[in-house]
């Protein structure tokens, strides 16, 4: 991987990081204050040259820092591993016929908008899951958990893919 790449990658992490911690946590969508999960684009947008278990170790620590500046005792965290453990799971099954091209990147501008969304969709939904049930932490209130699932994962991907039309290109 080229050091630029990973200076980028690098950059990107920390201004996801700001943004959801100064904006987005502070939009509550709903009366159930359902907050768009906006940082979860640092994790998606890895090269898929990047080691399962960096990514792991990243996606914990990012977790942990909105944890920390939202007071959300671990949520983030465990979603955030949910995911990276996901990944390479969701991309060996969405692999084009021949396989990634080297120097290509999970972006719609690299793989197309329909990869993308299938890509981004199953990975934010697995997160938005294990976040609130983990939140609830019990099935007693579980259309409310789906809907919140549902609305969570809707408008966490409609910042994601705006944003990869607005900002990252190729």
């Amino acid at each position: 991987m080229n050091i630029d790449i990973l200076l980028k990658n690098i950059a990107v992490f920390f201004v996801l990081i700001v943004l959801q911690i100064l904006i987005f946590n502070n939009i509550g969508i709903t009366s159930w204050k359902i907050i768009p999960a906006f940082f979860l684009l640092s994790i998606l947008l890895f090269p898929f040259e990047i080691p399962d278990w960096l990514i792991l170790i990243v996606a914990f620590l990012i977790g942990l820092i909105i944890d920390i500046f939202t007071d959300t005792m671990g949520l983030n965290s465990a979603s955030c591993v949910l995911l990276a453990f996901l990944r390479p799971i969701v991309l060996r099954s969405i692999s084009p016929r021949g396989g990634y091209d080297a120097g290509t990147q999970p972006r719609v501008h690299y793989m197309g908008l329909a990869w993308f969304l299938r890509y981004s969709s199953i990975l934010v939904f697995s997160h938005q899951m294990a976040y609130y049930l983990l939140e609830d932490f019990s099935f007693d209130h579980f259309f409310r958990i789906i809907l919140k699932v549902i609305i969570g994962t809707f408008f966490s991907l409609l910042l994601i893919v705006v944003s990869q039309f607005l900002v990252f290109r190729k």
